[in-house]
């Protein structure tokens, strides 16, 4: 059975920060733990979580996102806080074991998750994202300072007003990945925060700042090796494989992700593709559904 469109709020106190959410489904079907991407928000999910059927949807903003708090002081984003995060989101909902729906960034965070903790997670459904870009390790010292240089640049910075929603879905539909009106508009309505002037980004700053610390090859493939659950990859044609020509080379180096290209942009799972996306994710979850 398929889900109701209208998610339920959810607000969940764990780390120290407020952490809101939106959930489908009901306690007693499969659990799910659904992770957007980089500068989006739980509304990634608004179009694909009513058509999987039969699963108990929790999709996270994650921190500094949507209506999540930010991070406090001066804290950076990094993968092994979110991961701490989500792993007391599930604590707090009760699941000992679930499954991760990640997309992009969030899919990122999933794999590494359950490189860390396997025995946390029953199976991975993964849209546009597996790994991060790997890093040299001579790099690591110019990586860190351009963090905190960034960081306190974006300390420094007056964030962009835009004088009405209407002009905030526009830029959000020209982004670094081009959205269509309706996926725009979720991702929009969801991230911003009104101004007696108009609307500006609810986005914490500090996301744009570069990464403090990048993982090189042996370190991501260790997470990988670790995974121990069923992991299913679905990737776009217009996506990462053509951003990244040596994508699929890198993927095909482990034998345990089951991928798949897709037509269609980074953003599939929001867009005209999202019914296709949706018969593969059941098909896949159908085997943990008992």
């Amino acid at each position: 059975m398929a889900h109701s469109s209208s998610p339920r709020e959810l607000r969940i106190s764990v780390n120290g920060m407020n952490f809101a959410a939106q959930e489908w489904g009901s306690s007693s079907q499969l659990p799910v733990l659904a992770l957007h991407g980089w500068l989006d928000n739980s509304a990634s999910f608004f179009a694909l979580a009513p058509r999987l059927k039969n699963m108990h949807i929790v999709a996270l903003d994650m921190a500094g996102h949507g209506k999540s708090e930010h991070r406090p002081g001066q804290m950076a984003y990094t993968p092994g806080d979110d991961i701490n995060d989500i792993l007391a989101v599930a604590d707090y909902l009760g699941w000992e074991r679930f499954v991760l729906l990640g997309h992009s960034r969030g899919a990122i965070i999933g794999t590494l998750a359950a490189g860390a903790f396997p025995e946390r997670f029953i199976g991975l459904g993964l849209i546009e994202g597996l790994l991060p870009e790997p890093a040299r390790a001579e790099d690591a010292p110019q990586q860190l300072a351009s963090a905190i240089q960034g960081l306190r640049a974006q300390l420094k910075k007056t964030p962009s007003v835009y004088p009405d929603l209407k002009i905030a879905i526009k830029a959000r539909e020209r982004g670094m990945f081009p959205l269509g009106h309706a996926a725009a508009t979720a991702l929009t309505e969801r991230g911003v925060v009104t101004h007696a002037v108009g609307v500006s980004w609810s986005t914490d700053p500090r996301l744009l700042a570069p990464s403090m610390i990048k993982l090189s090859r042996e370190y991501l493939h260790a997470f990988v090796n670790r995974v121990h659950a069923p992991i299913k990859l679905l990737l776009a044609d217009n996506g990462l494989p053509k951003l990244y020509p040596n994508y699929l080379h890198e993927i095909e180096q482990f034998s345990h992700v089951d991928y798949e290209v897709l037509p269609g942009g980074h953003h599939l799972h929001m867009e005209q593709e999202v019914d296709l996306v949706a018969e593969k994710l059941n098909d896949f979850f159908s085997r943990f559904i008992v």
